[in-house]
């Protein structure tokens, strides 16, 4: 009778364990997944200085300086409903000379993409202006998100290197 209870015990808490390991991997995933929800600034591009053209390494630098000023010229906006809005300034960046060197205003247009997409926790899956699909790998480490710039189309951040967006709060 003794051996009887501790089996059946044991068979309690070997089920109880495992419905509770299900539980924490499917609301890992589900966390995962809605980890992009929100709006995201590019802050930075990372590049290899010795590989990079001259154009992306002035997109970098153009790029540090309005972050710097909290002007964000690439934002991503992925919603709850799987809708996205990208929005993107590159094309409007003006460089002014003036006397004591270059002067980047924050520009006051940009161009919008509304899209859907589907994220699996790793990849982010947006329908382009042609009704394809385009894939890009992501990286999501709290409130940061890393991605490869060449996936992208955007003039001089396209090349090899990793744009860096920080999520609003």
């Amino acid at each position: 009778m003794y051996k009887r209870i501790l089996l059946s015990a044991a068979m309690v808490l070997a089920l109880v364990s495992c419905s509770s390991d299900k539980d924490e991997t499917e609301s890992e995933a589900e966390i995962n997944k809605t980890a992009i929800v929100g709006t995201w600034d590019a802050t930075e591009l990372t590049i290899d200085n010795e590989t990079a053209s001259d154009d992306v390494k002035f997109g970098k630098q153009i790029l540090d300086f309005l972050s710097n000023k909290g002007c964000y010229i690439i934002t991503l906006q992925f919603n709850e409903d799987l809708s996205a809005i990208a929005s993107n300034s590159a094309n409007y960046v003006e460089v002014n000379a003036t006397a004591d060197g270059l002067d980047i205003p924050c520009p006051t247009e940009s161009d919008e993409s509304a899209s859907t997409y589907t994220f699996d926790g790793e990849t982010v899956t947006t329908i382009d202006e042609d009704g394809e699909e385009v894939a890009i790998g992501v990286t999501i480490d709290g409130n940061v998100m890393t991605l490869d710039a060449s996936d992208l189309d955007i003039p001089n951040f396209s090349e090899d290197g990793q744009l860096i967006f920080v999520k609003r709060q």
